[in-house]
């Protein structure tokens, strides 16, 4: 079952959407808003899901679902917590500067606390008021849980899982070394995150949901040219059971929360680090990183971070090449 939020007030109008993401069903009389539907997905999931069937049967009425009108499937959120499941990319970071990796990062998970007062959709702008402040992309998995318990143990966890989706966390790398200076974490440096059109339950995504880890190649495009093609279900050292109860530990966590996996990022086939897909690797998910590789192999990054009329593409295809969650496609509008 696919869902998302058409543009509508703050929190948009729930509609489900064809598996072929080409039409849309009202769903505001199951639940207004997605947030609605997680509050009480015992009772209204049944009948979302029948929607849904009756959405691909042809046998209710429909509408042309068109991603420009979407929101982000949640456009704000109880609660954003992005981890850093990849350490992969976390050791290129750490190495590029010469900064010691703690033993403790691969068996203890980072992670943030992000703002989700607003989130951006999949086709809107990324908004830059300063070049300097160096925009980057970041591609991620997402997903989105009901009710957690603290405490919870990592099958728990797992099971409290209601949709995956995809995120293009921005960050501003060039604010990001001073806020970390003064030990209390990002905040200027992580603008609004996009979200892709639509959310998907775990249970209808089969075999690619496993081990709770999307098994995808998650592509990614710069300015129309491959930039990223990276394995979602490889080199990912926590899996989201893992990071939910990591989350989970101290709190209880609300239906609604959402929980990132970090930049997702491959090594190459040789152990070392991930090659440009010119170069026969399979490319990067951040910009970070391809600058990182480049300081490691060459002493110098030169590759910019984002300008003012960048456009960046994330996706995830099915076995027939078609988006499984839609299309996150934005543009930098710089001021």
């Amino acid at each position: 079952m696919k869902l998302a939020s058409l543009k509508q007030g703050r929190d948009g109008r729930l509609v489900v959407v064809s598996n072929d993401l080409a039409w849309c069903a009202d769903a505001s009389r199951i639940a207004p808003t997605l947030q609605a539907a997680l509050d009480e997905w015992d009772r209204v999931s049944p009948d979302l899901l029948n929607l849904s069937t009756d959405l691909e049967h042809e046998a209710i009425p429909r509408d042309r679902f068109h991603e420009h009108d979407a929101a982000a499937p949640l456009p704000r959120a109880y609660q954003w917590a992005d981890g850093s499941a990849y350490v992969n990319h976390v050791a290129l970071v750490r190495q590029a500067r010469g900064a010691e990796m703690p033993d403790s990062f691969w068996h203890d998970p980072l992670m943030y606390q992000g703002g989700s007062d607003g989130f951006l959709g999949a086709r809107d702008a990324i908004p830059l008021a300063d070049e300097a402040w160096g925009c980057d992309l970041e591609a991620e998995v997402v997903v989105v849980t009901g009710d957690v318990a603290q405490g919870a143990s990592r099958e728990a966890a797992l099971a409290a899982v209601r949709l995956v989706g995809l995120t293009n966390d921005v960050s501003l790398r060039n604010l990001i070394p001073a806020e970390l200076a003064k030990g209390f974490g990002f905040f200027q440096s992580k603008p609004a995150s996009a979200f892709s059109p639509v959310f998907v339950t775990s249970d209808s995504l089969g075999g690619w949901w496993r081990d709770g880890k999307l098994h995808r190649r998650l592509m990614v495009d710069l300015n129309s040219q491959p930039f990223g093609r990276a394995e979602a279900g490889e080199d990912m050292t926590f899996d989201f059971g893992t990071l939910i109860a990591h989350a989970a530990k101290t709190r209880a966590l609300g239906a609604g929360t959402i929980i990132g996996s970090g930049t997702v990022s491959n090594r190459d086939a040789g152990g070392g680090p991930g090659k440009p897909i010119a170069q026969g690797g399979v490319g990067y998910s951040c910009l970070a990183e391809v600058r990182t590789v480049e300081t490691i192999m060459a002493g110098t990054a030169t590759t910019p971070f984002l300008r003012g009329g960048d456009t960046v593409r994330i996706w995830a295809e099915d076995d027939r090449h078609h988006p499984i969650f839609g299309v996150i496609e934005q543009t930098v509008r710089a001021a």
